[in-house]
């Protein structure tokens, strides 16, 4: 059970993967290891992907942007740097214009609804690029991945059961 929730753990920090694919991951590991999916190995497996996927969290919001800054004029990687500052900062002014005072709100959904490209990394950087309050935007994201958590376990679980 240890090997699959280390791997588990290390899926969850993947950008774009995340939690959302960590959790189908893990429950096909106790699957194809025979691990009875009680209760406590299933909170074990949220918890583990959890803590994987909200790890980074802190490094992106605080040293990302500065990064992208830094590299916007840079040779190699000047391009993709400025293309992601531009579209930060376009995304996050409609994002500001529409959702208003309900911004964090809006976070906290777009973190929580387990799409391709809508988790804690790209909710994250874009708060940093919008200058978002470190508190809230963490309570946001982490709110975010807990709802995104619980329907991928779900999802997941539902779908173990019926095959098996």
């Amino acid at each position: 059970m240890s090997k699959a929730l280390f791997i588990s753990f290390l899926v969850s920090m993947v950008p774009l993967i995340e939690l959302r694919g960590a959790i189908p991951v893990g429950v096909g590991l106790f699957a194809a290891q025979n691990i009875e999916m009680t209760p406590l190995t299933l909170v074990l497996l949220f918890v583990t992907c959890m803590v994987g996927n909200m790890l980074p969290v802190p490094f992106i919001f605080l040293f990302a942007r500065k990064f992208l800054e830094w590299g916007q004029d840079k040779r190699v990687i000047g391009g993709i740097c400025r293309f992601c500052l531009e579209k930060g900062h376009r995304g996050g002014a409609k994002l500001q214009e529409k959702a208003g005072r309900g911004l964090y709100f809006a976070l906290f959904l777009f973190v929580g609804i387990p799409l391709p490209g809508t988790g804690a990394w790209t909710g994250t950087l874009a708060a940093s690029l919008l200058d978002m309050d470190w508190k809230k935007t963490c309570i946001s994201v982490i709110s975010g991945v807990l709802l995104a958590g619980i329907i991928m376990l779900t999802l997941s679980f539902t779908v173990a059961s019926v095959a098996s």
